[in-house]
C-alpha cells in the first residue's frame, strides 16, 4: 500500500475528526492557518501557483501540482508544521497532499469561486456543521 493508500485511508476512517494526526484534520488546519479557503488559495498564489489554483477553482479541468511546487507555494514552516502533525517526513506528506488538495479545492468550489463568508472559516464551511460538510466532501473523494 502506497503512502497516498494510507493518507486516503486514514481520510476515511478519520470522518469523526478529533484525532490530530488524521489527515483530515491537516487539511482543515491548513485551510484555518491561512484564514479559510480563500487565504490559503491566496498564499498558493503568491507561491507561484496562480494559474494551477485558478483550474481548481475555475469549473473546468484542474491542473496538477508537483509535490515541489506545492512545498514551495506553501513554504517550509508551514509544511513541516503539517508533516509534525501526521507524524511524517515532510516530504512524503506533498505527494498525498499535491493529489488531494485540487481535489478539495475543487470541491469546496462547486461554481467556479470561492465561498463568501465566515472570513476565519474554512471558505465558509466554518458554521454549523462545518467539519461535517468537509468531511462528507472528502468522503465523496474517497468513493471515485
Amino acid at each position: 500500500m502506497s503512502l497516498f493508500d494510507s493518507v486516503i485511508g486514514a481520510l476515511g476512517a478519520g470522518q469523526g475528526g478529533g484525532n490530530a494526526n488524521d489527515p483530515m484534520q491537516l487539511i482543515m488546519g491548513l485551510l484555518n492557518q491561512h484564514g479559510g479557503l480563500g487565504g490559503l488559495l491566496q498564499k498558493l498564489q503568491q507561491g507561484g501557483l496562480g494559474d494551477t489554483v485558478n483550474s481548481w477553482v475555475s469549473t473546468g479541468a484542474n491542473q496538477p501540482v508537483t509535490p515541489d511546487a506545492l512545498g514551495g507555494a506553501l513554504g517550509h514552516d508551514t509544511v513541516a508544521a503539517l508533516a509534525n502533525k501526521l507524524g511524517i517526513n515532510p516530504g512524503e506528506m506533498l505527494g498525498p497532499l499535491s493529489q488531494l488538495l485540487p481535489q478539495v479545492v475543487d470541491k469546496l468550489t462547486p461554481h467556479g469561486q470561492v465561498p463568501q463568508g465566515d472570513a476565519g472559516a474554512l471558505g465558509g464551511l466554518g458554521g454549523a456543521g462545518g467539519l461535517g460538510d468537509l468531511a462528507g466532501m472528502l468522503g465523496g473523494l474517497l468513493k471515485r
